[in-house]
């Protein structure tokens, strides 16, 4: 058993002691949630051999600010028009963005063109107390993770030497070098916090980022190169947000997508392929991604923002920039059947003349048999039935409490310091006459099938006392593969 499973049951004994007799009804309810999600995670364990996991690409330093602090230590007033812009040239966009995902609390990343701005923005930061520099970037957190759940990790990215010392001893890094990494600012805030007339629904974080290497995808050259002794189990491809509306030369972006989709083609069958989502607004981008990244992955991650927007897209309809940030456990069932159904329809398409299956070497992509997607209040998966990911009702419990271990920041769970914001049930369609199934806390995953796969859906025990909503997805998702391979 791992220390902090340990310590997360010790965190249940005590809370069941010390707890005051008004309370004890819900802390009862949210101690066995917790303790039976403890289990479901520890059912299953890691083979005596690390898996070995390829992760890329690219990387930065993430300064990690209050978000409010930050607009009000560079002078910079709430705006009364909040507004969407796919990147940001000026002050005044800035304020408009940050307002207009600052009071649903939805997460969102945006490119600065403007590099006076951006440093503005950096040297504003450093002067902040509390600030927080450490390593971030999709691939490099996902990294992090998997390297702590006991997996041996090829990363590909560019760092500093001072960043890459600190990695972890079961990380590899292939890449460039580089002096001055790029940097990400994550400027977090808490619900309820306010901000002029604004106040947040909940916690999360608004990104911005000027990046030079990232968007060129520097180390898939070199990652590609020790790809092909490193043998892995699993391959992971995040980060391609960094791409999303930057300035490149016609052809240029296309070009470094068919190189990237090259490389994921030339995989073994044998070696799952998982593309994590992010935040895109660029809508060349996504078709790009469509047609050159997404049909060679057989797994797909990503949150309660990015499945209506990959949705709206396959449908053919334009980008959805904001949706609901706390949808129900129906709707996003019913979003990821349908984007189940599509992907593989066009696999099947693309395959139509061809007597392939879907794991043979000439087959045109790959089709889809894993979905995670991870929300605020529960996490949902669908596997194919009969695919190579296995454990999935531990896989998604591991998801849920990763959840709560990242944003709290720590590995033991406090039950004093977490809420249910799940619903005591749930429908498992939006379809009239559909099936409730109730959270029953000695059971609190809840697995049924339906066509061809399985449906997990497990609740989170929400962190009321906030750390870091930064790297949330990409710690979730990570601990769900771990488990799965």
């Amino acid at each position: 058993m791992k220390y902090g499973t340990a310590a997360s049951l010790a965190m249940v004994l005590l809370a069941y002691w010390f707890r005051s007799p008004g309370e004890s009804g819900l802390d009862d309810r949210l101690d066995t949630v917790l303790s039976s999600l403890l289990r479901a995670e520890s059912k299953v364990g890691m083979n005596n051999a690390r898996p070995r996991v390829a992760i890329g690409l690219g990387g930065c330093v993430d300064v990690i600010v209050d978000g409010v602090t930050l607009l009000n230590k560079i002078g910079l007033p709430p705006t009364g028009q909040p507004l969407h812009h796919d990147y940001i040239e000026n002050a005044d966009q800035l304020a408009q963005s940050f307002a207009y995902f600052f009071a649903p609390g939805a997460a969102s990343e945006r490119f600065v063109m403007n590099d006076t701005l951006f440093s503005q923005l950096v040297e504003a930061s450093r002067e902040l107390p509390g600030n927080r520099w450490v390593i971030g970037g999709n691939a490099p957190v996902m990294a992090g993770r998997m390297a702590t759940e006991g997996c041996d990790v090829l990363l590909g990215g560019s760092f500093s030497p001072d960043f890459a010392d600190v990695l972890s001893q079961h990380i590899t890094v292939a890449g460039n070098v580089v002096e001055e990494p790029d940097i990400h600012l994550i400027l977090e805030y808490p619900s309820g916090a306010t901000w002029g007339q604004y106040t947040a629904r909940r916690a999360n974080r608004y990104i911005v980022h000027s990046d030079d290497h990232n968007p060129y995808l520097a180390s898939l050259q070199d990652f590609a190169v020790k790809l092909q002794d490193f043998h892995p189990d699993l391959l992971v491809v995040g980060g391609l947000q960094m791409m999303d509306s930057f300035p490149f030369q016609q052809g240029e972006r296309e070009a470094l997508l068919s190189r990237l989709g090259s490389l994921l083609s030339s995989s073994s069958p044998r070696t799952g392929v998982h593309f994590e989502m992010a935040s895109f607004v660029d809508e060349g981008l996504m078709g790009d991604l469509l047609r050159l990244v997404l049909p060679h992955a057989d797994s797909l991650g990503m949150n309660e923002q990015e499945l209506p927007n990959l949705l709206s897209l396959l449908r053919g309809s334009n980008i959805t920039v904001l949706s609901d940030p706390n949808p129900r456990v129906a709707t996003v069932l019913d979003q990821m059947r349908a984007l189940y159904r599509l992907v593989n329809q066009r696999y099947r398409d693309a395959n139509e003349d061809s007597d392939v299956g879907a794991y043979a070497t000439s087959a045109k992509g790959r089709l889809l048999t894993r979905l995670h997607v991870h929300t605020l209040a529960f996490q949902a998966m669908i596997v194919t039935r009969g695919s190579q990911w296995k454990n999935t009702m531990s896989a998604v419990a591991k998801a849920s409490l990763t959840a709560n271990r990242h944003v709290c920041g720590s590995p033991d769970i406090d039950p004093s310091k977490a809420r249910l914001i799940m619903d005591e049930s749930f429908s498992v369609s939006n379809q009239e006459g559909s099936q409730r199934i109730p959270l029953e806390e000695t059971r609190p995953v809840s697995c049924w099938d339906e066509d061809d796969y399985e449906i997990c859906v497990a609740p989170v025990l929400v962190c009321t006392e906030v750390y870091q909503t930064a790297g949330g997805g990409d710690n979730i998702s990570a601990a769900g593969l771990v488990l799965q391979i």
